[in-house]
């Protein structure tokens, strides 16, 4: 059923599975940021109910990593049918609890729909290698087994998609999930979780095996519930998305436990235009890397490194396109930009708006509250466009709004050390028709991001790439490539077939 910005939101929320009455509590307040009504008041769980939910997880394991993985590939194939029927429900949801404008709440659905389609495949592709011996009558293979619980923590800025790209790989990789959703977008998670529940409830593996009980379960709470997954010994894998911040939390606690973990945290990205650049093209990719979910999206484009020659031409282009953004409630059709998602941030972009002009910025466009008075507790704001002098300190640090930066080059080397001397390293682009320009920023000396485009922004990626970044942003990879092996253990075996006993490296041993 197709959801309108008319539809009561109970009635939405219902078509998702969710019950909001079993639900109630008062722990977490649940808030839109459209015009800050509440919507809804839920129970947290307990932290000491979670070695009990750790436990199902953990005989869910047991069963679940016998299951074949093209069999464990069938329940997320049924996943992303319920994902793509209840599609414009999830994406109202999103919508309503975060801000995200239509289009983009329903892309990240479509985002989880495309993850489980990759999974489906990949379920019959979890291969090993077989590797030559020195040894005759030897050979060395390595095999991917199932890892273990695997808890996925998300932030409140995609909290529909990243679940999916977790569990669904988890999953086929033969591992329960055990998903932590931020405080700020819990009914998002409950949508897309719900879902998933359908698809287990629908599942039959071959000779009429079901999914075990635990396979996934979802737990609301706050830090309390997401320390006891990291510093649980049973959680094989932590998989959490947030701040730096957050990351220097979750690290050093999983590592003191010798887990594993998946960090994907802040980024500052950067996208350098060169005087080969297509300039109208830019600015499309600009528009909608810095100002899209409202800046909130951790590939938001926060830096613009542009050559002298073209800034003026650029920059013109640049404040007509934002002189023309739709800034409004998100679920109208029309509306380009959404809301922040609450107070806090905005006052964040007005303290690193104040930083800027001190550090010798000049604001050129943007900045201000609008709309305050239809909406008194929505926090809309004019995307806003500073330029700097130099890559001040903050500059250099990560603002969670659409706060776009300027700064000049002379020299595409100067304009790749700029790229590169901030903290994070996530995303970066370059746009250029110079083969050689586009070579440099690609090569071993060129961006030192995860992700390095050309030709298009920093954001926006494809499930069918490994996403994530280097430094500050955690260095790890999840979503597509090969970044199914972080879920799994590899195992490195010698088979020896022959009737005889050589030790490697020619050791003679008595």
């Amino acid at each position: 059923m197709t959801a309108s910005p008319l539809d009561d939101f109970a009635t939405v929320l219902q078509r998702c599975g969710i019950d909001l009455t079993a639900l109630q509590g008062s722990d977490i307040a649940v808030r839109s940021p459209i015009d800050g009504t509440e919507l809804a008041r839920l129970a947290a769980l307990p932290a000491a109910h979670m070695p009990a939910v750790i436990g199902r997880s953990d005989q869910a394991f047991r069963q679940w990593r016998l299951t074949p993985a093209p069999v464990r590939g069938e329940l997320v194939r049924l996943w992303g049918e319920e994902l793509r029927r209840a599609k414009a429900d999830i994406g109202h949801v999103v919508s309503r609890e975060v801000g995200k404008i239509v289009q983009e709440g329903l892309g990240e659905v479509q985002e989880a729909v495309d993850i489980c389609e990759f999974a489906l495949g990949l379920s019959r592709q979890l291969h090993g290698k077989t590797i030559v011996s020195e040894r005759p009558g030897h050979r060395i293979m390595e095999q991917y087994h199932p890892l273990g619980p695997v808890a996925v923590i998300t932030a409140f800025n995609f909290p529909s998609a990243v679940f999916a790209w977790n569990a669904a790989i988890a999953l086929v990789c033969g591992n329960p999930v055990i998903f932590k959703p931020s405080e700020k977008a819990p009914l998002s998670g409950l949508a897309t979780f719900k879902a998933l529940e359908r698809a287990i409830a629908q599942f039959t593996a071959p000779f009429g095996d079901r999914a075990p009980a635990g396979l996934a379960q979802i737990v609301l709470g706050g830090g309390d519930v997401a320390e006891a997954l990291v510093d649980s010994p049973q959680i094989a894998l932590v998989s959490a998305t947030g701040s730096s911040r957050m990351g220097r939390a979750v690290g050093p606690r999983v590592a003191a436990r010798f887990g594993k973990r998946i960090l994907e945290l802040g980024g500052n990205n950067a996208m350098i235009v060169t005087p080969a650049a297509d300039l109208d093209m830019a600015v499309r990719a600009i528009v909608f890397s810095a100002v899209g979910t409202a800046g909130q999206r951790c590939t938001t484009l926060r830096r613009l490194i542009v050559h002298r020659d073209v800034k003026p031409a650029l920059l013109d282009k640049l404040l007509k396109a934002y002189a023309s953004l739709r800034i409004g409630d998100p679920l109208q059709p029309g509306t380009l930009v959404g809301p922040l998602i609450d107070e806090a941030a905005f006052n964040a972009m007005q303290h690193a708006l104040a930083q800027a002009r001190q550090q010798g910025g000049t604001v050129l466009a943007g900045g201000r509250r609008v709309l305050a008075e239809p909406f008194p507790q929505g926090f809309y704001v004019e995307p806003a466009i500073v330029d700097m002098p130099a890559q001040t300190a903050i500059v250099r640090q990560e603002t969670f709004a659409p706060l776009l930066y300027v700064l000049s080059y002379e020299e595409l080397e100067q304009a790749i050390a700029w790229n590169n001397d901030v903290p994070q390293g996530l995303s970066s682009c370059i746009f250029s028709n110079d083969l050689r320009e586009v070579e440099t920023f690609l090569s071993a000396a060129g961006s030192d991001c995860g992700m390095a485009n050309v030709n298009i922004g920093p954001s926006g990626a494809e499930i069918g790439g490994a996403f994530g970044g280097e430094k500050e942003t955690g260095g790890d990879r999840e979503s597509g490539s090969d970044a199914w092996k972080q879920y799994m253990r590899r195992t490195t075996n010698t088979i020896n077939y022959s009737r005889e006993l050589p030790l490697a490296q020619g050791i003679r041993f008595g």
